[in-house]
């Protein structure tokens, strides 16, 4: 129920509102888990109304109950929305929407697919003795790859209005082109900042040193989610041309080769075959929607910078990873070097930003 009062909110540039309610809902939630799953049992032997909400063994409903209260406030909080609305039915609007979201919803199912698939198939496909422990260390070390992801979804909630606000102006290709070149440029710098100080990561945010042996993994995985974040802004040639149907086959296509991929490599090289899996669907749905979008809707990237700055990054993630891994005189000069490129092919734009500024 609060879907469409964000879009909404998305739709007409209100981005401190949409934050503002987000951060509020996670903070809720956060809060009471807190409160009710490492307060409440002490606080509960000095007050008699916390007495009765205590409940022993109950950890696992206290987290559903967080979540409920949290996503009410924010529906409480979304509410005026549908008070200001004129409700019609427009079938022509209807079928209109269908057409285009029936396929989007396709891809979704498709991505879900694509990201939890591997798990399930590491349990079926290892032996049992193992299962439970490697799964353990690729979830953990997965966690790594969230600055990638956290940034992509920010990316994508964001941008996505954009380009269809944009669609009917002047020249949207040239724009679009452009903010493909920016996204590269922050996540090459996210890939290469997390690979360079992974060792530091891992100790605030994994802890467990029994998982760390699954670290290989990291790069890979950063990388994958950065392909993700490329293929996203590639696709805006299927959403700005309503031919979404091309995003529910080339999301399919993807499912397909991560359950193909992780069959056959997880009894070979277990979680490295779902993490090799994963960059593979990912990369590929990137370079096929590059394809049919030049065929659809060409848009002038600059093929030669971006190839640069994604060629550097990965190769000096490599190279400091498992060629130097904590040896950080090499990663963060590596990182410098990198910085350093982009200042000096970037500049120009720099310099204009800083006087409009």
């Amino acid at each position: 129920l609060v879907i469409i009062p964000f879009a909404w909110l998305r739709a007409n540039a209100k981005p401190i509102k949409y934050a503002f309610i987000k951060i509020l809902n996670v903070a809720i939630n956060l809060g009471l888990n807190l409160f009710l799953l490492l307060w409440l049992k002490d606080l509960a032997t000095e007050s008699s109304l916390l007495a009765s909400i205590y409940r022993p063994n109950f950890e696992i409903n206290y987290i559903f109950i967080a979540n409920l209260v949290a996503s009410a406030v924010t529906l409480l909080i979304m509410l005026p929305f549908y008070f200001k609305i004129t409700y019609t039915f427009n079938t022509n609007l209807w079928k209109q929407m269908i057409r285009y979201a029936f396929p989007v919803l396709i891809a979704g199912v498709a991505f879900s697919i694509n990201e939890t698939f591997d798990r399930i198939l590491l349990d079926k496909l290892l032996p049992e003795n193992i299962a439970k422990t490697e799964i353990g260390m690729y979830s953990a070390c997965y966690k790594l790859g969230m600055f990638m992801t956290l940034f992509v979804t920010a990316y994508k909630l964001g941008v996505e209005p954009f380009f269809f606000s944009h669609a009917n102006t002047e020249n949207p290709k040239k724009n679009y082109a452009r903010i493909l070149e920016y996204f590269v440029i922050f996540g090459s710098v996210i890939l290469l900042g997390v690979v360079v100080f992974a060792d530091v990561l891992k100790v605030i945010l994994i802890g467990d040193e029994a998982y760390w042996q699954a670290m290989l993994i990291v790069p890979i995985i950063l990388l994958a989610n950065l392909c993700l974040g490329i293929y996203h802004n590639l696709s805006v040639w299927y959403k700005i041309t309503d031919r979404t149907k091309f995003g529910a086959y080339i999301s399919v296509f993807g499912a397909f080769l991560t359950l193909l991929l992780n069959i056959w490599l997880i009894p070979k090289i277990s979680y490295v075959g779902s993490a090799l899996a994963t960059l593979a669907a990912y990369a590929s749905m990137m370079m096929i929607s590059y394809y049919f979008g030049k065929k659809y809707y060409p848009i002038p990237y600059n093929l030669k910078k971006i190839s640069v700055y994604l060629l550097l990054s990965i190769g000096l993630s490599a190279i400091t990873f498992y060629g130097f891994r904590g040896n950080y005189v090499v990663g963060i000069s590596a990182l410098i070097v990198f910085l350093g490129l982009v200042f000096q092919l970037e500049k120009n734009d720099l310099r204009k930003l800083l006087k409009q500024s």
